[in-house]
């Protein structure tokens, strides 16, 4: 590549290329509106997309963005499609020990919440997470995030929750700081010690509440380990009242507002999401007409979790409910140790189109665009535009329509993390990338000195 700018590329000879457009989340109808170009070429310069259209176009014109593109290092597509990185807005990938017993448990019939009433569940992860060290933490995550590289995930959230007392939950979310130091993906934070109740505290939610709200959340935030702040608003854990109690302190402290929500029992959380204004709520397995109405005159996005209601044997939340009731929808994995030991984001895509009532372009908005609305990024990434970052997939596909059509298989076959090429037929490249180094991802900071793509 001598002679080139090597701090850009020009991607050329895309077949197809697909993207949602816009810098917040596509809400009802314009969920469907994915922008189509054959032919297609990128242009990225310094991590940003500075050109995104027709190949053809783009020569004939002539033009000093022409010019400039055909002087970057040139990165032969081989006629395959692009699409923007995934943003998996939802998981629990920092955690420790197994729990596969359950899954067989629930697989003959034992209800997930009455494993939680036997001290399963998510006790059990929050002893193998406690004696855990940071350094073990380090590397099952980085294993974790291999994998979701591997699945074209540029973006993901990660939240604490299990270890329930202050040293392990700052430990989790120090673990996310370590690893964001990679570059990729990015880590955006979610404090999530709400997760359940511990044993310390058997029957005085509110007195953990009072806790986490006093003790913990003045440490997370000065040592600004997390953006977000999560419940697990759900019947014998942490009811509406308490919810709301934790939520507005929480939201009082500076932190922005995430909720399990309506996941097993219709307690109501989809309607305090709508109330407090949360950027999302989270599950919706058993959300009422009327709740997610409200959520869609909210604006808060509706994140929809496939995987986990597929190991739950639980119907699935319908997507087309929530879309023809105008609320932007997100789709994520819940990877997590016990519910949804899984990050198929090809499962997610056949679950989504053939049991969620979801088009493939809905699909794709809903894993781009409106992923990173449900983590306040959408003026930063989850599209292909020009300021935004350039992180996207090049599908081993003729089409982006195959992600759903050749269900269940990974189509990806290179990662570009802003715009450079990291991972390519399930090896790691060697990359550095033009942020690595950085702390774990705190949306508005890291957009305040970044600057907002205009």
């Amino acid at each position: 590549m001598r002679g080139h700018n090597t701090a850009s590329y020009f991607i050329h000879n895309i077949g197809e290329l697909w993207t949602p457009e816009g810098k917040a989340a596509a809400a009802g109808a314009a969920m469907q509106k994915i922008k189509k170009i054959r032919g297609a070429c990128l242009y990225v310069k310094d991590g940003r997309i500075a050109w995104a259209g027709e190949e053809g176009r783009l020569r004939a014109s002539n033009s000093a963005i022409a010019r400039e593109a055909f002087d970057a290092a040139p990165y032969d597509a081989g006629g395959r499609s692009c699409i923007p990185g995934f943003v998996d807005s939802h998981t629990h990938f920092i955690f420790a020990g197994w729990r596969e017993e359950e899954f067989f448990w629930r697989a003959q019939g034992v209800p997930y919440m009455e494993l939680h009433r036997r001290g399963g569940g998510i006790q059990n992860s929050v002893l193998a997470t406690r004696g855990a060290s940071l350094e073990d933490l380090v590397l099952l995550g980085r294993k974790r995030l291999d994998t979701m590289l591997s699945l074209g995930i540029t973006t993901v959230e990660g939240k604490s929750g299990y270890g329930l007392d202050l040293e392990t939950e700052l430990r989790q979310l120090r673990a996310m700081r370590e690893l964001s130091r990679a570059g990729a993906p990015d880590i955006v934070p979610t404090f999530m010690g709400a997760h359940s109740i511990p044993p310390e505290f058997k029957g005085q939610p509110r007195a953990y509440l009072s806790f986490l709200a006093e003790d913990v959340l003045p440490r997370v935030k000065s040592e600004k380990l997390a953006h977000f702040v999560d419940i697990f608003c759900e019947e014998g854990v942490f009811g509406i009242e308490d919810s709301r109690w934790y939520l507005e302190r929480a939201r009082a402290a500076g932190f922005a507002l995430k909720i399990h929500a309506d996941e097993v029992a219709p307690l109501g959380g989809t309607a305090l999401a709508a109330e407090l204004g949360a950027v999302s709520a989270d599950h919706l397995l058993k959300a009422s007409g009327d709740h997610i109405a409200a959520l869609a005159a909210s604006g808060t996005v509706a994140c929809l979790l496939p995987l986990t209601a597929f190991n739950l044997r639980e119907p699935y939340a319908s997507g087309r409910r929530f879309i023809d009731a105008g609320c932007p929808v997100a789709l994520a994995s819940d990877l997590n140790p016990g519910s949804c030991h899984s990050q198929s984001i090809p499962l997610i895509f056949a679950l989504a189109v053939l049991y969620m009532g979801m088009s493939i372009e809905e699909a794709l908005t809903a894993l781009t665009l409106n992923g990173a609305a449900a983590l306040e990024l959408a003026r930063r990434t989850g599209s292909l535009e020009t300021g935004k970052d350039a992180d996207f997939l090049l599908l081993d596909a003729p089409s982006p329509a195959h992600l759903a059509y050749h269900a269940g298989m990974n189509l990806v076959h290179t990662v570009f993390k802003r715009g450079v090429p990291i991972w390519q037929n399930g090896n790691m490249l060697g990359w550095e990338s033009p942020s690595s180094g950085q702390e774990a991802l705190l949306p508005a900071e890291s957009l305040s000195h970044i600057g907002h793509p205009d």
